[in-house]
């Protein structure tokens, strides 16, 4: 198939499969142009522009600060004292073993 009745049918629409076919021809006619294209100028140099000197920076005063305030001394707080505390009365012990009830117990093993 000529590449004439592959763009009219892509032109045409019919086929869709063929739109890679077509960008990728497109491509190559595109690159083919450049390689042909005549080389483009070369860019000139500039010369550089001389500027002028940066002017120099004035020294400003240095502003005196007043002196800072002391600080005022903090008075001393009186201790406060407390009545002791009252004592804890005592907690009874709790018995560790399970005490034998008679008719849960098992019989004596003779």
């Amino acid at each position: 198939m000529s590449s004439t009745k592959i763009f009219d049918i892509l032109k045409k629409g019919d086929l869709r499969g063929f739109e890679c076919v077509k960008t990728s021809m497109d491509v190559g006619f595109a690159a083919r142009y450049l390689l042909q294209a005549p080389p483009l100028p070369s860019v000139p140099n500039l010369p550089k522009p001389a500027l002028p000197p940066m002017p120099a920076v004035p020294t400003l005063p240095q502003p005196t600060l007043p002196p800072l305030p002391s600080l005022p001394t903090i008075p001393t707080v009186p201790k406060v004292t407390f009545p002791p505390l009252p004592s804890i009365p005592s907690i009874p012990t709790i018995p560790t073993t399970i005490p034998s009830i008679p008719f849960l117990s098992p019989p004596p093993g003779n």
